[in-house]
């Protein structure tokens, strides 16, 4: 009897064995990366939330913050893997008596030569004051529009070109010229996007909540409202259950519930 039950044991421990591999398999479904990547989203939605609800200054202050930041990782970096010492173009010292105008373009390759530290002041300033204009725009006119694209394009060159010192000896003339020349640009760029992200024939009943969606930074979720047949109809009556039940998450359901009680247009909507 004892050799018989010494014989079960070990089918015992397998079985357990077994069903520890299956549940660990069963818990390994779950894609951490996915998993984070959908809490970071949680957690920049709520942030966004939250700034919704601050006056303007308040935001305005914190985007710009936020995008100097960005901007001053980004210039560092290039400035770090630039050749020859931070110097992406060795620009050799003018002559005496450059003409002024040389002398501009010579102050404009300098600013574009600097080492990571000169890098990251130039692109901080550009990016912070680009988000920061945007942000101001946006709560100002209500939307995110070309107008309000060129106008935060203008105010990032202008503030570039001073802060970056190209453009002597007349550096507002060239800092007007800069701002308009970003302007152009981004005007160009933001009129292309929006001609080639315009919506298909049959997502035409969903165009004011991707409008809306594409404004709060929450596109990915797109999907989710197509799948509940979240139609632009059905915007004003949107509520946190009819939400959770499309599987978004808390933060962009407070979001998206803030964003439509504040556009009278969304509530205004057939």
């Amino acid at each position: 009897m004892e050799k018989a039950g010494q014989k079960r044991r070990p089918l015992t421990v397998m079985a357990s064995s077994s069903s520890q591999v299956a549940a660990a398999r069963g818990m390994g479904m779950t894609n951490p990366l996915a998993e984070w990547t959908d809490r970071v989203r949680s957690l920049e939605a709520g942030v966004r939330a939250w700034l919704a609800k601050q006056p303007t200054h308040v935001e305005a202050a914190v985007v710009t913050a936020v995008g100097a930041v960005q901007g001053a990782a980004l210039g560092g970096l290039m400035g770090t893997l630039a050749p020859d010492g931070g110097a992406a173009l060795p620009v050799p010292p003018p002559p005496p008596g450059t003409d002024p105008k040389v002398l501009a373009s010579f102050k404009q390759a300098q600013a574009l030569a600097g080492g990571p530290l000169v890098q990251a002041r130039n692109f901080a300033v550009m990016t912070g004051a680009n988000a920061g204009i945007s942000c101001v725009m946006r709560r100002i006119r209500g939307v995110e529009d070309v107008q309000g694209s060129m106008a935060a394009a203008f105010g990032s060159g202008a503030l570039f070109s001073i802060v970056s010192g190209m453009g002597t000896p007349n550096p507002v003339a060239n800092a007007i010229t800069t701002g308009v020349g970003f302007a152009v640009f981004q005007g160009g760029f933001f009129m292309i996007s929006q001609k080639f992200s315009q919506p298909q024939s049959g997502d035409t009943y969903y165009s004011r909540g991707r409008s809306m969606l594409q404004k709060l930074g929450l596109q990915n979720y797109e999907k989710n409202f197509k799948k509940g047949l979240l139609t632009d109809q059905t915007l004003p009556l949107l509520t946190d259950s009819a939400l959770r039940d499309v599987k978004i998450p808390p933060g962009p359901r407070l979001l998206i519930l803030d964003h439509i009680k504040r556009d009278p247009e969304l509530t205004k909507a057939n």
